[in-house]
């Protein structure tokens, strides 16, 4: 194999590995695949792709009881923002991660997830 063959196809490899690396870095930060399920007195209510977010987004789900809570998602991020319940725990957890944000007296669950059921981002 001559030498300028072999510098093209080591080239070749590297731009592989980078593209491969990329994808995984991708994944590893949410970029792909990274949905909000949203619970509400057990049922699912609504599932969000939180990397196709682009600005804020925000809306607010009414339970049984008449208890509410304004969610929102910026950034990938997804929050409650604001809620009816007297001890508001839900909006002093924060973004939902590796533990789901809950609120227990509107029994409602924000959970991240891969994938997702295909539901889209509107209370049902």
């Amino acid at each position: 194999m001559k030498a300028h063959a072999k510098i093209g196809l080591l080239a070749l490899l590297a731009l592989a590995l980078m593209a491969l690396a990329a994808v995984l870095l991708l994944r590893s930060q949410g970029g792909s695949g990274t949905v909000a399920r949203i619970s509400l007195d057990g049922k699912v209510v609504a599932e969000l792709d939180l990397s196709a977010v682009e600005g804020r987004w925000e809306t607010t789900f009414t339970g049984r009881s008449g208890l509410s809570n304004l969610v929102a998602a910026e950034n990938g991020k997804i929050w409650v923002e604001e809620a009816d319940c007297p001890d508001q725990i839900c909006v002093k957890q924060g973004p939902a991660g590796a533990a789901p944000v809950i609120c227990l007296p509107n029994k409602l669950i924000i959970e991240i997830v891969e994938g997702g059921d295909g539901l889209d981002a509107q209370a049902g």
